[in-house]
C-alpha cells in the first residue's frame, strides 16, 4: 500500500471520527468529556506525586545536613553513591549534600512549572471542549 493511499485512509478515518463526534448523542458527549477530565486529573496527580516525592527527598537531605553539623570533623562519614556506601570527609560530604539540594531544588521548580503549564493547558482545553460540545 502506498503512502498516499495510507494518507487518504487516515484522512477518511479522521473525518469519520470528527463527524461521529459532532453528530453523537448528548450522553456520548458527556462520556467523552468525563474521560477527558479523568485523563487531565491523572496527569495532574502524577505531577503532584512527583513534586511531593522530590520535596520529601529534599527534607530528608536537610535533616541529614543538620545531623552532619553535629558530627566530628576528624572522622569520615558514610556517604551513599549509587548502591554502595563510601567513607568521605565531612567537608566533602557537606559540599555533596549542598549540590544534591541544589539539584533537587531545580527538579522541584521544574515540576512546579510543568504542573502549572499542564493545568493551564487543561483549563484552555476545557473551555474549548465546552464550547465545542456545548456541555455545561
Amino acid at each position: 500500500m502506498s503512502s498516499l493511499s495510507m494518507v487518504r485512509i487516515c484522512r477518511t478515518v479522521k473525518s469519520h471520527i470528527v463527524f461521529t463526534l459532532c453528530n453523537s448523542s448528548r450522553k456520548t458527549k458527556k462520556t467523552l468529556q468525563r474521560k477527558l477530565h479523568g485523563y487531565a486529573a491523572a496527569i495532574t496527580g502524577n505531577h503532584k506525586a512527583n513534586k511531593e516525592r522530590a520535596q520529601t527527598e529534599r527534607e530528608q537531605i536537610d535533616d541529614l545536613s543538620m545531623e552532619l553539623e553535629l558530627a566530628d570533623e576528624d572522622q569520615p562519614v558514610l556517604y551513599k553513591l549509587g548502591d554502595s556506601f563510601v567513607y568521605i570527609s565531612l567537608e566533602k560530604a557537606q559540599s555533596q549534600i549542598e549540590a544534591d539540594c541544589n539539584a533537587l531544588d531545580a527538579i522541584i521548580d521544574g515540576l512546579k512549572s510543568r504542573a502549572e503549564d499542564c493545568e493551564r493547558s487543561m483549563s484552555e482545553l476545557k473551555v474549548h471542549l465546552k464550547s465545542k460540545f456545548k456541555i455545561y
